[in-house]
């Protein structure tokens, strides 16, 4: 056992002593994070980031209720003063703990680990590895905003991020896919020293940006950033919202946004959406294909409805594959996200220099027939990957020699004019699922698939409530305007 996994379970062990003061697994990633920061600031030197009186040597000198009172000021003067990026972890923060003992507890905790051995390992690491755990754990909900890092890394393998390029991450979660590139760019560059100093600039200050929604997700998100030694813009906001718009264009955007409807029914508030849906996917599908430069491309994780929704969904699909060329289509197993049911794919693609035409061929790779079913006791790794991405090739654009495999094969292309010959429907298959129809699914994959059906009829029952109440609004007001 490595030092970073030992300090990662001694500090997850630490959840069940919150049991007691009713805090769930993800208050307590986040209640870790405000602690952790602290105490990784006192530990590296960068203390003068905080205002005087408000550091872990202050915590450490309260005992018993003072020591709790003191912490709950602390959080709420850490968001106003400090350093930028100090206000930003903690804005709006506030801790769930009630219990005296159970703040000493953690502090006591953290104290006493090897914090020597965890800044010779990567702090980024050691807190990367503490949000995989959570994302892991069922019971803390927190795997929507966690992508599998060997999934990441082999989509910015195939995407080969470059020094000097703009990238985006419209649902950045906790940061994954814009540290995996800033990784990826550093190896490939000597760590920057082959770059001369104002590209080290612009790869340390300006090369990685992005936008999340959930704001303890987004606090999550700067501190990743922040222990990977990413200076990216990570604004907390809607991307499909008219904060999105400002997002500016990008040479590659790696994303996995969340799936559903909007909550209420609602439309996305952008008027540079030609196609409005309530449909979360199909709408950042769209901002991202509007966000990319000419030549830009990206890589992004949607789930099968997209790729056989009729009506706004076959529109959209029609626009992507005119303005990109849509190039691969990776058919992802199930049970490698938190919701166990759901099925997804990664869309590659690349903006054409024109809007008419850029899609000539879909190669679909099948990673989802005949596998085994991922989970806790089947990992994912990136060896899963390995034939794909010999099948994909070394170029990022897609136009690297590819062979189709035939009916018994993996890899098939499809040309526009047999997509189209089947209403523009992209969920293409043809491998026979050898035992689909003989096993049923695990009982919690059917659990999953029953919640997230429930879930998505209650969603269209609030839109439909809405809709309804707005009318009667409506009629509401002529009638008084009549009278």
């Amino acid at each position: 056992m490595t030092a970073t996994t030992d300090i990662v379970a001694k500090l997850w062990n630490l959840c069940h002593i919150l049991r007691d003061d009713g805090i769930t697994y993800h208050q307590y990633v986040t209640e870790l994070t405000y602690l952790i920061f602290l105490k990784m600031a006192a530990e590296t030197g960068a203390e003068d980031q905080l205002p005087e009186h408000h550091r872990w040597a202050d915590i450490r000198k309260h005992q018993g209720v003072e020591q709790l009172t003191f912490y709950k000021e602390l959080l709420i003067h850490l968001g106003t003063y400090g350093s930028a990026q100090v206000q930003a972890i903690f804005q709006n923060a506030q801790t769930s703990l009630r219990q005296p003992r159970i703040l000493k507890a953690l502090v006591e905790a953290i104290d006493g680990l090897d914090w020597y051995s965890a800044r010779e390992e990567g702090l980024g690491n050691m807190y990367e590895g503490l949000l995989e755990r959570n994302a892991t754990e069922k019971k803390s909900g927190a795997g929507q905003y966690f992508t599998p890092r060997p999934l990441i890394d082999s989509m910015v393998a195939l995407m080969q991020p470059k020094a000097g390029e703009y990238v985006q991450d419209p649902a950045a979660g906790t940061g994954g896919f814009l540290i995996a590139a800033d990784r990826w760019i550093k190896a490939h560059t000597n760590d920057l020293w082959d770059l001369t100093e104002a590209e080290q600039y612009f790869q340390r200050h300006n090369a990685f940006y992005g936008m999340e929604l959930v704001p303890d997700a987004h606090r999550l998100g700067l501190m990743n950033l922040m222990l990977h030694d990413v200076s990216g813009d990570l604004q907390l906001g809607d991307a499909l919202s008219e904060q999105g718009t400002r997002l500016h264009k990008a040479d590659l955007i790696l994303t996995n946004p969340p799936f559903g409807t909007k909550k209420g029914g609602g439309l996305p508030s952008r008027d540079d959406f030609t196609y409005p849906t309530s449909n979360k996917q199909l709408a950042f599908l769209q901002h991202i294909y509007r966000g990319l430069k000419p030549g830009g491309r990206a890589a992004v994780v949607l789930p099968d409805n997209v790729l056989f929704e009729d009506n706004t969904g076959r529109d959209i699909r029609r626009d992507l594959m005119d303005k990109c060329d849509l190039h691969t289509i990776l058919r992802l197993p199930t049970g490698i996200f938190y919701s166990q049911g759901v099925k997804t794919n990664v869309l590659f693609f690349t903006r054409g220099r024109t809007d008419k035409g850029n899609t000539a061929d879909v190669w679909v790779y099948d990673l989802r027939s005949n596998m085994p079913q991922f989970g806790k006791t089947r990992p994912l790794t990136r060896e899963h990957f390995i034939d794909f991405e010999a099948a994909f090739g070394p170029d990022p654009l897609g136009k690297a020699p590819r062979t189709d495999e035939g009916e018994q094969g993996r890899f098939r292309r499809f040309t526009r004019e047999q997509i189209a010959a089947r209403g523009d429907n992209l969920d293409v298959t043809w491998l026979r699922d050898e035992g689909a129809d003989d096993a049923l699914p695990e009982p919690d994959v059917i659990a999953a698939e029953i919640i997230d059906t429930l879930r998505t009829a209650l969603e269209e029952m609030e839109a439909l409530t809405d809709m309804l109440g707005s009318d009667e609004d409506a009629d509401g007001a002529v009638a008084e305007a009549a009278e």
